[in-house]
């Protein structure tokens, strides 16, 4: 019998990450425990963006408008 060190907000985390990352091809994503904000990083033509957001559903928001989002500052 293992013992698992992964909380459930981990699991959450993780699966939630992992759905957007099949949901947006090319976009790595996180959720930062130190920061308590969602992450992610995507192209923006031919350069790379790392936008931060307060929850999944506005992580997918600056997915979508990465080019003019304005987090991180």
């Amino acid at each position: 019998m293992g013992v698992s060190w992964v909380s459930a907000s981990d699991e959450r985390s993780r699966s939630v990450t992992a759905a957007i990352e099949r949901e947006f091809s090319g976009v790595v994503a996180w959720y930062g425990h130190a920061t308590g904000a969602w992450w992610a990083m995507v192209r923006v033509r031919r350069d790379v963006r790392l936008v931060e957001a307060l929850s999944p559903r506005e992580l997918r928001e600056a997915i979508v408008n990465a080019q003019g989002w304005p987090w991180p500052r």
